[in-house]
């Protein structure tokens, strides 16, 4: 048990994770994390917090970055259907500003790892999603920084027909040159 296949992205440090799905006559069994296959994989990260959230169709939450504390994440569709989306944020990589889409559900069993550095966001395409993911550091209030999700610059291709719902302060967010000009970039 625990095999996985790992997919390196054309963003150096992202990883698209496809865990081995065991059917029977049962249902499926799938086991979510195993740090031993995870490090064989080049996935070496220790996670400290699991995080679970439900949203209705259309919400998008996100682009969210911790600063001071960054997190790895390790992120996934428990039921429904998703948009994941991360942006590179560190400085000097040669794919800084870029950004990279997947759709994850629980159909797919797909998950993303995203080491630390990136905006990370998602929009969610079924009528709920229950999202979870693994963080690489705890969850800092004080330390909450954003780029928008709607900034041309990322091109990032968010689906038609989808009405988008985000909170107040996920539409006040500056892009990400307006964040390169602060200082908000790794």
């Amino acid at each position: 048990m625990g095999k996985i296949t790992v997919t390196r992205c054309d963003i150096d440090g992202l990883f698209i994770i496809e865990p081995k799905v065991f059917y029977d006559e049962r249902g499926y069994f799938i086991e979510t994390y195993n740090e031993q296959d995870y490090k064989k994989a080049g996935i070496s990260c220790t996670f400290v917090q699991d995080n679970q959230s439900m949203s209705p169709k259309g919400i998008l939450r996100g682009l969210h970055y911790q600063f001071a504390h960054p997190q790895a994440k390790l992120v996934y569709a428990f039921s429904g259907e998703v948009l994941d989306v991360t942006v590179d944020l560190r400085a000097g990589s040669p794919t800084f500003g870029q950004s990279f889409s997947i759709c994850l559900s629980a159909d797919n069993h797909k998950q993303l790892f995203i080491p630390e550095g990136f905006a990370h966001g998602y929009l969610v395409l079924s009528e709920t999603a229950v999202f979870c993911y693994k963080c690489g550091d705890f969850y800092a209030p004080e330390d909450q920084y954003g780029i928008r999700w709607d900034d041309p610059a990322l091109g990032i291709t968010w689906p038609e027909g989808v009405p988008l719902q985000c909170n107040a302060r996920d539409r006040t967010w500056p892009t990400l040159a307006e964040a390169e000009k602060k200082g908000w970039i790794f």
